[in-house]
């Protein structure tokens, strides 16, 4: 990654797509209700419910804008990087956004799960940066010691 810009855009990423999640669970209560006859029926009848309903809507259209920005983001990121690190955090943004609208978020093995996941991520930015690091000081030295000019003929 170049900047701080980067890592706060690939945060902005994940707490979009982790706050949304247990916010889209909850906009879709009431979608088992939905009961057509026929099958092309039923898929419109739930189309209208997700589409006409703001508690739903609104959690899907943030949802999607956090993908917008991620695209843009891998731009000027790592993609080895961004995909991890974005998907791990937006996994803490959801169990937080959870337990913050009283769900249950799993126990003592779901912290374990966190805390796992998180030491992953911290292992794939560090060998990253490492590796990003070691292969610009190898570009440095490579140039300096090859020594070749170029002469017009």
């Amino acid at each position: 990654m170049k900047t701080v810009v980067d890592i706060l855009w690939l945060l902005l990423v994940a707490a979009l797509w982790g706050v949304t999640n247990p916010l889209l669970k909850k906009g879709t209560v009431g979608i088992e209700h939905v009961k057509e006859g026929s099958r092309i029926s039923q898929l419109l009848a739930e189309v209208k419910f997700l589409f006409l309903n703001i508690k739903c809507l609104l959690p899907f259209l943030l949802n999607q804008s956090g993908s917008v920005v991620f695209y843009f983001t891998l731009a000027t990121t790592d993609l080895s990087l961004a995909v991890p690190t974005v998907n791990s955090l937006s996994f803490l943004f959801t169990l937080l956004t959870g337990k913050l609208l009283g769900e249950d978020f799993g126990g003592k093995r779901a912290v374990l799960g966190m805390v796992l996941t998180m030491l992953g991520v911290t292992l794939c930015v560090v060998s990253s940066a490492s590796e990003a690091e070691s292969a610009g000081l190898q570009n440095t030295t490579q140039t300096r010691n090859t020594g070749y000019q170029t002469v017009p003929h």
